[in-house]
């Protein structure tokens, strides 16, 4: 069964994209990050949940396993905005 989107996704893949992003799906992908964001030649894995959505153990998993740059726990665009504009001073 494909995993469902958070119902704050699209809001959160419309900002990104007009703020200059790329932004490609993984969602459907278990335990992976739900979308990869490119911006200004830097990647961003972002991990998307709602107020009071968790983590599953699949994910916990994944994020614990990966050996490269981190995933971000994101609610909504601001701190997805945020991410990417902190990013842009390293």
């Amino acid at each position: 069964m494909a995993k469902r989107t958070d119902v704050n996704q699209s809001e959160i893949v419309a900002g990104l994209r007009q703020f200059g992003a790329s932004v490609k799906d993984f969602h459907e992908v278990k335990g992976c990050f739900d979308i990869l964001a490119g911006y200004r030649g830097k990647d961003y894995k972002f991990e998307i949940k709602t107020a009071s959505g968790k983590l599953t153990t699949a994910e916990i998993e994944f994020q614990n396993s990966w050996r490269g740059s981190p995933v971000y726990v994101i609610h909504d665009i601001e701190q997805a905005l945020q991410i990417l504009c902190d990013g842009m001073e390293d």
